[in-house]
């Protein structure tokens, strides 16, 4: 005998019982009239033999054997000649148990197949519980305890469209009865369980188990609401930013389509209109296509759009249709949003403008591999929806917006978020001042007191003289190349004026070999382009036979330098490659470092990457700071710093040439105080006392140690300056643990700096770098990895 759901826990055990039904045909069979009575005794006749029916039964093979007389007992209840239009059946509550349903019922559920399984779309099984507590308080107590959620079925059609039916109950027919072992409810526990939703387990202490018995069954009537429930879930679907970022997002978007609009494997794409070039533009997003792009990023929209439609949409902002692509493409000409569509297999399409009020912000597109299936009929059903569509895509534009400004202030402004909130209190003030003063306000002095500074740099070395060497070899190659082409001049043809050029050349790659002055490359540059490009295109327009030789020579020509870009090219994207690896790697760091206590951080590239970072109770407006913080902050700079220095030498290979780096740290002992300094959009340091930092900053990576030509900055090696004696006894705790650590090697050298401009008594730790293979966890010293690397 097979039980309902004996997995479904609940506070009662469900029994369908026709009682209270047969009951209301006892008091018909004393009160109604000659036919009502006569129904009436009928059907009570009919039922006397089976008391289980009054008393209730909870497995289907009684329901089965008695569903003839159930169907009897039940006939007011269903009207047959309503019953191929109304969606209606008897169910019991929290059960799929479904009988005596009416004919289109049942031509629904048909419909959707052999292994459909009808459930309830929005009952979750973590609240059957709590809601069946709901039902008892209301039947069995009389408290007005409003649990009403609209339930939905959601039932495929015969073309697979996925359809929405919202399910009404009636309940009249029920009745709940408390078991001897039922606790009663008082008005204080009521009072408690209003405010405790979701204890599940004070309300089984209130409903045990099976401590009730309910009894009856419920009608279920059902309506079909695909498009409400449709409009819904576009609506939700939109709203929602974590369900717009989710991968499964426009195939979840097309079903709900395909619902509204009762087709079934419909497609759906978007392009945003772009007002300044008048164009369409690509949305980026997981899975979102544009069929008016097809495979291009951008497309103008006279070329996306005939006269006609463009007007329609761009001018007019009315949608319209193509219910017939392939025929379009032969009736109509010069139709490029057709040509377009056809060209991708889409056989009716509708493109509707996404516009609010007088903008146009982009444009809806849905496309069919079916002829006909949309058309100007379909498309007015998009009324109902484009409100939402609308809304999310401006909500979009705001979001992009935002995101753009962060990128502009992350990578062009010195504002970093640990002193935004200075700013944004700053700005309000300011609109207050402003609306207080008749719009006369100055922005206040944004500027933080007592800081302690941080600066580090890891620098290419010897960088001026690389770059000046990539210029010579590139005007050598250009001139070598130049000559060749001048004594291949047939002995005939030869004039006085080519031996003066080739001269010259001779002249310039003597002066570039032997004495190359900083003014030596404007000078040759003006030479190729005032003399040698004018000499060489008249040569090629009258000498056939130089004719390869000259377009070689063009052709290696770089198009915006006007000359050869080739070695220096290399240098300037090997700088920029290192730039852009320590940055990021830099940067990754920087996440973590805020994590152990928040301060200002700023980066900037020159020929490499330094930092400056601030960290004070000033900056992070709690009064929590203390000097573990920044003394945890300097270790984390060294280790950081020597952690570059790895990441560069191991992946050196990765360059385009090959150059070396230097790294240093400058230590300040005292705070000091920062100022936001409006015209340079930039912090610096504030007060003339302060300024010696600066200077020493921007000149101490070129001083040398004292008594010598040695820079103070070597390769393979970190350079920490610094000015105080307990500055060197920190730092040097920090080598001994970073040299335990394998970071540090055991030359270590404390040095005297030559004097700065104003500066005096500089000195220094240069503490030798260890270079990890991390394969094997080998530790080399610098001589050692190049060693290495040239094998």
């Amino acid at each position: 005998m097979k039980h309902f759901d004996p997995n479904t826990q609940l506070p009662f055990e469900l029994k369908i019982s026709f009682d209270k039904l047969l009951k209301y045909y006892e008091d018909l069979k004393q009160t109604g009239d000659d036919f009502e009575k006569a129904k009436a005794e009928r059907i009570l006749r009919l039922q006397e033999p089976h008391s289980i029916l009054r008393d209730g039964f909870d497995d289907e093979s009684t329901l089965k054997e008695h569903q003839e007389l159930i169907t009897t007992i039940l006939q007011d209840t269903f009207s047959d000649a309503l019953t191929n239009n109304e969606i209606k059946a008897v169910s019991l509550p929290f059960q799929n148990i479904i009988f005596n349903s009416s004919e289109r019922f049942k031509k629904i559920v048909k419909a959707a197949g052999d292994g459909f399984e009808l459930k309830i779309k929005n009952l979750p099984e973590s609240d059957l519980y709590i809601i069946a507590c709901t039902i008892i308080l209301n039947l069995h107590y009389g408290y007005d305890l409003s649990f009403k959620r609209p339930f939905l079925y959601e039932i495929p059609d015969e073309k697979g469209v996925m359809r929405y039916y919202k399910i009404l109950y009636n309940a009249d027919f029920t009745e709940v009865v408390p078991k001897k072992n039922a606790p009663k409810v008082t008005q204080d526990d009521y009072e408690e369980l209003l405010d405790n939703f979701d204890n599940l387990d004070l309300w089984k202490e209130k409903f045990p188990p099976n401590s009730y018995e309910f009894k009856g069954f419920v009608i279920s009537n059902m309506f079909d609401v695909t498009d409400d429930q449709s409009i819904s879930n576009i609506k939700s679907t939109l709203i929602g930013e974590a369900k717009r970022k989710d991968k499964s997002f426009m195939s979840d978007f097309q079903n709900i389509f395909s619902s509204f609009l009762g087709i079934k494997d419909l497609k759906v794409g978007f392009s945003i209109y772009n007002k300044e070039d008048d164009s369409f533009e690509r949305v980026y997003g997981e899975g979102i296509e544009s069929f008016l792009l097809c495979d291009q990023d951008h497309l103008s929209c006279k070329n996306a759009l005939c006269d006609w439609s463009y007007d329609l949409i761009i001018n007019q902002k009315q949608f319209f249709s193509v219910s017939n692509v392939e025929k379009s493409c032969v009736d109509k000409e010069e139709m490029p949003h057709v040509s377009i569509l056809n060209k991708q297999g889409i056989k009716s399409a509708i493109l509707a403008p996404i516009a609010d009020k007088d903008e146009v912000l982009g444009v809806l597109e849905i496309a069919s591999e079916k002829p006909h299936v949309l058309n100007s009929i379909v498309a007015n059903k998009l009324i109902d929806v484009m409100p939402f569509i609308v809304s999310s895509v401006k909500r979009s534009k705001r979001e992009e917006e935002n995101l753009i400004e962060a990128v502009i202030q992350q990578e062009c402004t010195s504002i970093h978020p640990s002193v935004s909130w200075k700013f944004k209190k700053a700005a309000k003030q300011f609109l207050i001042d402003q609306h207080n003063n008749d719009g006369n306000a100055m922005f206040q002095k944004i500027s933080f007191e007592k800081v302690y500074p941080l600066f580090g740099q890891i620098d290419v070395k010897g960088s001026s003289e690389a770059r000046n060497l990539t210029t010579q070899k590139d005007l050598l190659l250009q001139l070598s190349f130049a000559n060749k082409i001048l004594e291949d001049i047939p002995e005939h043809l030869n004039m006085p004026i080519y031996d003066q050029v080739r001269f010259q050349i001779d002249s310039y790659i003597k002066e570039i070999e032997t004495d190359f002055k900083v003014d030596s490359e404007q000078q040759i540059a003006a030479f190729f382009h005032k003399e040698l490009d004018a000499l060489f295109k008249f040569l090629l327009a009258k000498h056939s036979e130089l004719k390869e030789s000259i377009e070689d020579y063009f052709s290696k020509i770089d198009s915006n330098l006007g000359m050869i870009y080739y070695y220096r090219k290399n240098y300037d994207d090997t700088i920029a490659l290192i730039n852009k690896k320590m940055s990021s790697m830099l940067d990754e760091k920087q996440v973590d470092a805020q994590q152990m206590y928040p301060h200002f951080f700023e980066r900037y590239k020159t020929d490499g990457v330094e930092h400056n970072m601030y960290i004070g109770e000033a900056i992070t407006k709690e009064d929590s700071f203390d000097n573990i913080y920044l003394y945890n902050l300097r270790l984390w700079q060294l280790q950081v710093m020597c952690e570059m220095e790895n990441e560069f030498y191991n992946n050196q290979h990765e360059y385009p040439m090959s150059l070396d780096v230097t790294s240093m740290i400058l230590v300040f002992n005292q705070p000091l105080s920062i100022r936001f300094r409006m015209d340079e959009k930039r912090f610096d340091v504030d007060g003339t006392y302060n300024a010696r930092y600066e200077v020493v900053k921007k000149r101490v990576d070129k001083a040398f140690v004292k008594g010598t030509t040695d820079r103070i900055t070597h390769k393979g090696k970190i350079t920490i300056v610094y000015s105080q004696k307990e500055d060197e006894q920190e730092y040097m705790r920090y080598v001994k643990f970073l040299q335990s650590k394998h970071v540090l090697g055991d030359e270590v050298e404390i040095l005297e700096l030559e004097d700065l401009q104003s500066v005096t008594g500089l000195r220094a730790i240069r503490a030798s770098i260890l270079y990890t293979d991390k394969e094997d966890q080998k530790f080399y010293t610098y001589d050692d990895l190049m060693a290495t690397l040239k094998q």
